[in-house]
């Protein structure tokens, strides 16, 4: 060896690899709970499920076994886990989580009946294992203000109706018994779409109908139904189907009210979407909130497979995990993909390239329900039962200071003030109008003066509103309309996925703005643009609206 030459030094082995070390107990306790689910990367969200159903948490141990058994980085997985508001992360070293939670929705209508002060009288009233939790809305408005024990929804919930299913331990909702598969069968259900698949009817018949009966999507974006067929099915194959069954939207509640009752209805509609696209798997995403639905629909389905009418696609049910932002459809589509519910950049539409890279057909949950009583009754008659030249039937989720608050389906393009005298019984005693949001929080609020402008697809766009999914909440004379234009901003600012800065920032900033007693209209104006003009998908570039609205026509208010 040459003078001034250095030796290298040896690295010492490790005794074990780099990172956090999968415990045996740990990976044995992962094992069990996971049982037959695939251990596929898009099951992520679903084992995250079974393990938080099993230990009423994640634990980190358990997220470390959990991501070498789906041969995943532990970042993949923590980011994941994290990203859900329905999932309890415990920490290496920290005592057990609380044996049951108790979450309050706080959302617009049932901070209009009393959730703040049911908030605070249930804080600190039970044990350490009871944890009171604040959520966003959980699709049970005409009963507000709503609590959820565990799984068990509390209708019109106060401290004594909590504090009994506390103490029972009530923590599972009832069985529902809506119209069985057999019953659906008996009055006639599938054999519209058997006859699609045994050929005694065309593709391009169908679709000309769904076309001509001018349905659009009744999740929010009204894009033409049968338009979005024709698209899809054009795209090269395979193509696959994606249903939306997470309505987030506050105010909103239709999907679940149609599904508690006729779940075959929506089904067989989207069985003839998947033969009108020839697609042969359809996946359901259904709001984690709704868990009678869910245990219902997997209980129908069973029977759909064992006695099929005509071949079966394959069809995936997939449980969501307490995300507004999933709602969005490409936001759902990577959550199906066991994802974070992050929308996607466009192009590509998912139409083009959507779930698993597949053209894919998203459609609402009601949309698909009225697939069949269309094709039967004609185009035609569909589109005839409108009022004031708009076309079809609306199922409007009808919430706040009204007598008979629910779903009433009604013309489209009825008038509000039509809808409170002729199909809600009138205000609330005591109560007259003074204002209401015609499409859930993100939909903008509008003044009595304008409760004679038809309700529906761009109708209301001219007043800086839209429709959206037709959640109509009414308030009144007693209510602030600022304080519930806030309440919409601070369930935005909470279900921000926090991709884009605009909809990150700006939601938390407009939150702070609305706090004031004067409002800088100024400063909120330039606010409103740049969320608008710079968010990524529709959450950021819609929350605005019904800070927009409050300056507009309400100014009283804010001065």
């Amino acid at each position: 060896m040459s003078a001034g030459s250095v030796t290298p030094r040896r690295r010492k082995r490790r005794a074990q690899p780099k990172g956090r070390q999968v415990d045996a107990a740990a990976h044995g306790a992962v094992l069990e709970a996971l049982g037959e689910i695939p251990r596929h990367r898009d099951q992520l969200l679903q084992c995250l499920h079974s393990l938080n159903d099993r230990y009423g948490c994640l634990r980190a141990e358990h997220l470390v076994a959990l991501a070498d058994e789906l041969r995943l980085s532990m970042t993949e997985v923590y980011e994941v886990a994290t990203f859900y508001h329905h999932f309890q992360i415990v920490k290496e070293g920290d005592a057990n989580p609380t044996s049951l939670t108790v979450r309050v929705c706080d959302s617009i209508t049932c901070s209009m009946f009393g959730a703040e002060n049911l908030v605070s009288s249930l804080e600190g009233r039970f044990g350490a294992d009871v944890r009171i939790q604040r959520v966003s809305c959980v699709g049970r408005c005409e009963d507000a203000p709503v609590a959820v024990c565990g799984h068990k929804p509390l209708p019109k919930a106060t401290v004594a109706s909590v504090s009994r299913a506390v103490a029972d331990r009530d923590v599972e909702p009832e069985t529902l018994s809506p119209v069985d598969y057999a019953e659906y069968r008996h009055g006639g259900g599938y054999n519209l779409w058997a006859e699609c698949v045994d050929g005694k009817r065309d593709r391009e018949t169908i679709i000309q109908a769904m076309e001509d009966s001018s349905l659009r999507g009744l999740g929010g974006a009204g894009f033409p139904t049968g338009r979005k067929w024709r698209l899809v099915g054009k795209r090269p194959a395979p193509r696959v189907v994606a249903i939306n069954l997470d309505e987030g939207e506050p105010g909103t509640f239709k999907d679940r009210y149609f599904l508690e009752r006729d779940p075959h209805r929506f089904l067989e509609g989207t069985l003839i979407a998947a033969w009108a696209i020839d697609s042969d798997k359809i996946f359901i995403y259904i709001r984690d909130e709704y868990t009678a639905c869910r245990r219902m629909l997997e209980r129908e389905l069973a029977a759909l497979r064992a006695d099929p009418p005509a071949p079966l696609p394959k069809i995936y049910l997939r449980r969501g995990a307490g995300a507004y932002i999933a709602g969005e459809e490409s936001g759902m589509l990577e959550s199906i993909e066991g994802k974070r519910a992050m929308p996607r950049l466009r192009p590509p539409y998912i139409a083009q390239n959507g779930l698993f890279g597949l053209a894919t057909l998203e459609q609402n949950m009601e949309t698909m329900h009225w697939v069949r009583d269309l094709l039967e009754k004609g185009a035609d008659g569909f589109a005839s039962q409108g009022r004031h030249g708009r076309k079809g039937v609306r199922s409007f989720s009808v919430s706040g200071r009204v007598n008979k608050p629910g779903i009433h389906i009604a013309p489209a393009g009825i008038t509000v003030r039509e809808l409170i005298d002729e199909y809600c019984g009138g205000m609330q005693a005591g109560h007259q109008l003074y204002g209401y949001f015609p499409g859930g929080a993100s939909g903008g609020i509008l003044p009595a003066s304008k409760a004679d402008v038809p309700l529906d697809f761009d109708t209301l766009q001219p007043y800086g509103c839209f429709i959206g999914s037709a959640a109509i909440i009414v308030f009144s004379q007693h209510d602030k309309a600022r304080e519930l234009a806030r309440n919409a901003m601070r369930f935005f600012s909470h279900e921000s996925c926090g991709q884009c800065t605009p909809c990150r920032v700006g939601t938390v900033k407009a939150t702070e703005l609305m706090t004031a007693e004067h409002w800088d209209k100024g400063l909120l104006g330039d606010l409103s643009r740049v969320m608008v003009d710079g968010s990524i998908c529709g959450l950021g570039q819609a929350a605005p609206n019904t800070m927009d609205c409050i300056m507009k026509y309400f100014p009283e208010e804010v001065a």
